[in-house]
């Protein structure tokens, strides 16, 4: 078994969209309109990935009220590379916001960035192991 996709709610499938690619490098998998009102929106960082991020637009007042706090303000997703100075540097250039300066954890270097909606993001590099 593996996690296929994860719902973001979002407030405007096109920006989401921009965001997305545009600031994060992200692929679209897929963009398909089921109705008037709905999209099947899947975004990845790659596309072989397994996991990828559908892109919900929110369909009522109770949705809206949760667009970029969907994990009650704690960091929600978690963006690995293998590069992170030259991941961390390309995303300020794109005008990500970061929240903190990266650390060095005992885990690996990792910073939190928020996305267009306000959600919390770790972007992270495991610690190479010793040889």
């Amino acid at each position: 078994m593996h996690i296929g996709h994860i719902s973001l709610l979002v407030a405007d499938y096109d920006e989401a969209i921009d965001f997305y690619t545009q600031k994060l490098g992200f692929v679209v998998l897929e963009d398909t309109l089921l109705s008037p009102q709905k999209r099947w929106v899947l975004v990845s960082p790659s596309p072989t990935s397994e996991c990828s991020l559908l892109l919900a637009k929110a369909a009522n007042e109770d949705q809206q009220m949760q667009i970029g706090r969907q994990s009650g303000g704690r960091v929600f997703l978690f963006l690995y590379t293998d590069t992170f100075w030259e991941t961390y540097e390309h995303l300020k250039a794109q005008g990500v916001i970061f929240l903190e300066s990266p650390r060095q954890e005992p885990y690996g270097c990792v910073v939190v960035f928020q996305d267009l909606y306000g959600n919390k993001w770790d972007l992270l590099e495991n610690k190479k192991p010793k040889s």
